[in-house]
């Protein structure tokens, strides 16, 4: 609903439509707080995905650095990065809403560097770029990371009220009317 968040530039998105940011290895990155829409958007853009025959893997932050961690711990995690770097679209969902220590920070950036100019991914988050280096433990690691998701990239900064707060909203204002 491009009218409820005017901060989204609706010729910006559709033009996502056509794929070629991937074709060009670009990131796109969703900035901003809870309910504005990052998710929803990329997860639509994952979804033309699909539809173009393109390999789409979407995946919470958090759950990712704890199949990190574990393939780490078991000695897999070359196969596991070996894993999320062959598709042509990595959506990592929500970075920022749960701390990330040296260990996470660390793979992370082992599967962000792999993809590096290799391939696309898109990622949601709540914290802006210049806050990184307090969800993640090593601020240099988070600089590095950010480094090489902002280049080659398409950054959406997206303010407004959340969406789910609309109905919540719309039911409390008819009822205060009553």
């Amino acid at each position: 609903d491009f009218n409820f968040q005017p901060s989204v530039d609706k010729n910006r998105i559709m033009n996502l439509k056509s794929m070629n940011f991937i074709s060009l290895a670009q990131n796109i990155l969703f900035i901003g707080s809870s309910g504005v829409g990052k998710t929803h958007l990329a997860t639509g853009l994952g979804m033309e995905a699909c539809r173009n025959h393109l390999s789409t893997y979407f995946v919470n932050c958090h759950e990712l650095i704890e199949r990190l961690k574990l393939a780490h711990q078991e000695n897999r995690l070359e196969a596991i990065l070996k894993n999320y770097s062959r598709y042509k679209l990595l959506i990592i969902d929500e970075i920022g809403y749960l701390p990330i220590d040296d260990l996470g920070s660390d793979l992370f950036f082992q599967l962000i560097a792999r993809r590096y100019e290799k391939k696309s991914t898109i990622i949601t988050t709540n914290i802006p770029l210049s806050k990184w280096g307090q969800t993640f433990s090593n601020p240099t690691i988070a600089n590095a990371i950010l480094d090489r998701l902002v280049h080659h990239s398409e950054i959406f900064k997206i303010t407004g009220k959340s969406y789910r707060m609309k109905d919540y909203q719309e039911q409390q204002t008819t009822e205060t009317n009553r």
